[in-house]
């Protein structure tokens, strides 16, 4: 026998010996999966929706995520219990509501910085019939199967202002609603929230109470161990007003991408640079270019007013993309980059008819919304943010046209407009 054939043979009988082993591999291979498909178990390719859904859809509904189910929103109001309080300042101006459906059904998920409209039954200081009012509050948390929150600062009167009365919701919520009492909420709503854009650092900037809705941002990237970079200004008077401190430091401390930058304009003795707060002043553009790295970053920014309409526009300036800003104001605030310019200058009044009352009022342009017109003509329309956002005020247009002072947040059914952010374009006709 030849050296050629002896290799030959050694070589056919290693490929034999590789082919038994293999088709052995697959027999046991074929044979497990028909002993769990009869046993009820799922094949591989079975799993692998379910982990997808997993990542996709909030983590609220573990069941439903498993089962590739998502709850629907309910529609209207829907009674919710408060389950527990908890007050979350040194000051104790802000008070957190765990609240819990009284049907026993599951909750809406929501996308983080979401909010909550509320309907609620205040009394009336002056002794008469009890108001109802309607308000928004953003979801504190991360989204959860057993229960909401939100957190609701208490607001004061005016400062130097003590003849003018304090919120009068918030003021009910913090002294009028204990543990086991109700709410009433829709489903959440809101534009302002968390997008998913791959590797690209987030810069989360809150001021005073607007860090509501940055908490819930914030406490869901860090469940899901995101890996993204996440830089979180936050500016308050002093550590008195400082909302969750512990929490968020813990948060800090705990994920090696969260950075927090807390800022202290009006610092106390006993406040410490350094450990309580990272920077005196206020979160400005100064700030923030000294602070962050070269690069692209995703902007989300909530506060007060002030902050807003110094703040945007100068990330504006600076040549940030209008796609990487997000914002979300607790008031009406000029902002450029959701104004709409209104080119429209009133010559001759148009015509702004309510029909259910069957009044017919010449707007010209002195009143600063049709909500405002309708009110000043004693007609009851069921408003809350006075800002867009809540879409309480939506009403039906039964002929003619509007236009907007800046761009709704709140989403509009077809031939509805929203009154406190709109104005006639033509004569118009409601149904009021």
């Amino acid at each position: 026998m030849s050296n050629a054939t002896l290799v030959l043979l050694i070589t056919m009988a290693i490929l034999a010996q590789v082919a038994a082993v293999g088709l052995f591999g697959w027999q046991r291979r074929r044979a497990r999966l028909q002993q769990l498909n009869l046993s009820g178990g799922a094949a591989g390719g079975e799993v692998r929706p379910a982990l997808v859904l997993s990542r996709q859809l909030p983590e609220a509904e573990p069941a439903l995520v498993a089962a590739g189910v998502s709850p629907a929103a309910w529609s209207g109001y829907r009674e919710f219990r408060i389950e527990r309080r908890a007050v979350e300042d040194e000051c104790g101006a802000v008070c957190s509501f765990y609240l819990v459906p009284t049907d026993g059904g599951t909750l809406t998920p929501y996308r983080p910085g979401q909010y909550l409209t509320f309907r609620l039954e205040v009394p009336d200081p002056a002794g008469g019939s009890p108001k109802t009012l309607v308000r928004c509050y953003s979801l504190s948390d991360r989204p959860r199967a057993d229960c909401y929150r939100i957190s609701v600062k208490r607001v004061p009167s005016p400062p130097g202002r003590s003849d003018l009365p304090p919120g009068v919701v918030s003021n009910s919520l913090h002294d009028q609603l204990q543990e086991g009492g109700t709410l009433w909420a829709r489903a959440p709503a809101g534009h302002f929230y968390l997008t998913d854009d791959g590797a690209v650092p987030i810069v989360l900037i809150g001021g005073g109470i607007g860090i509501t809705p940055l908490l819930c941002i914030l406490s869901t990237l860090t469940h899901r161990a995101d890996p993204r970079e996440v830089w979180l200004f936050y500016g308050v008077r002093h550590g008195a007003e400082h909302i969750m401190k512990e929490h968020l430091e813990g948060l800090s401390k705990a994920h090696p991408n969260v950075h927090l930058q807390v800022c202290y304009s009006e610092p106390r003795p006993d406040d410490r640079l350094g450990t309580d707060y990272q920077h005196q002043g206020f979160v400005n553009l100064e700030l923030l270019r000294r602070t962050l790295r070269f690069g692209r970053h995703e902007f989300y920014v909530c506060g007060p007013p002030a902050m807003m309409e110094s703040l945007v526009p100068a990330l504006q300036v600076q040549g940030v993309a209008s796609e990487d800003i997000h914002y979300e104001s607790f008031g009406p605030a000029s902002l450029n980059q959701r104004q709409v310019p209104n080119t429209v200058v009133v010559t001759d009044p148009v015509a702004v008819r309510f029909s259910g009352s069957g009044k017919t009022v010449a707007w010209d342009g002195c009143a600063g919304s049709l909500l405002d017109l309708a009110e000043s003509q004693g007609i009851s329309v069921d408003s809350g943010c006075r800002a867009g956002s809540c879409g309480t005020c939506e009403t039906r247009i039964e002929a003619g046209e509007v236009e907007y002072r800046q761009q709704p947040d709140a989403d509009l059914k077809p031939g509805h407009c929203l009154l406190c952010i709109s104005t006639p374009k033509t004569d118009l006709t409601l149904a009021l």
